[in-house]
């Protein structure tokens, strides 16, 4: 059985994610763990539950998603998985947190590419890989059918879509990646998604007024 913890993290209201299994084995998705609490929550969480990150996961590299991704790498020293579209937008990070105030320091780790077709292993459950762009060229979704979840990253979100006036943001893009990929999911698929409350296939088939 797995086991999914999300936390809201920095000024963006960010969802970080941790999928674990009854063996303690771990992914962290998504760090974007900011200041110092934010980071000793998240820690704590790891180490009160005895859990191992096995890899750290981004669906994408847009800067509310990595900003506790080199802590990540440096206290767990394991690969960081992302495809390989999404890189300029990781390697622009720096020029990013510029234009929001802050400074953010060039990520410097074991990055791994990853895409749709291959899939990955958390003990005996396996997940797959969906290409979703649009909202960033290398956008990923990580879906597992055994426990019904998928995480969409900022693809889809309870009755929303993510913006696609960023860098290579794609309106059409976008709308296309959700409906041949996430909406051919089973409705009852839970959505866990990069920002606010998680949802369902089926709700955001019914509600979602993008997707009419």
């Amino acid at each position: 059985m797995l086991h999914v913890k999300s936390f809201a993290f920095n000024p963006f209201s960010e969802n970080t994610y941790i999928i674990y299994n009854d063996e303690k084995e771990a992914f962290l998705i998504d760090p974007g763990n900011m200041p110092e609490a934010e980071t000793e929550t998240l820690h704590n969480f790891i180490k009160t539950n005895n859990l191992k990150i096995k890899n750290i996961l981004l669906t994408h590299a847009h800067i509310d998603h990595i900003l506790g991704l080199q802590w990540a790498y440096d206290t767990f020293e394991v690969p960081v998985l992302i495809h390989y579209d999404e890189m300029e937008i990781l390697e622009r990070a720096s020029f990013t947190a510029k234009n929001y105030g802050f400074f953010f320091p060039v990520f410097k780790g074991e990055l791994h590419h990853i895409k749709e077709g291959e899939t990955l292993t958390l003990g005996s459950e396996t997940f797959g890989i969906y290409d979703v762009p649009g909202h960033s060229p290398g956008s990923i979704a990580f879906y597992n059918q055994n426990n019904g979840f998928v995480i969409s990253g900022d693809a889809l979100f309870m009755m929303s879509i993510g913006r696609t006036d960023l860098h290579k943001g794609d309106y059409q893009q976008l709308i296309s990646s959700i409906k041949n990929k996430l909406l051919t999911l089973p409705e009852n698929t839970k959505v866990y998604s990069g920002h606010g409350e998680p949802t369902s296939i089926g709700f955001e088939k019914e509600h979602n007024p993008f997707l009419k």
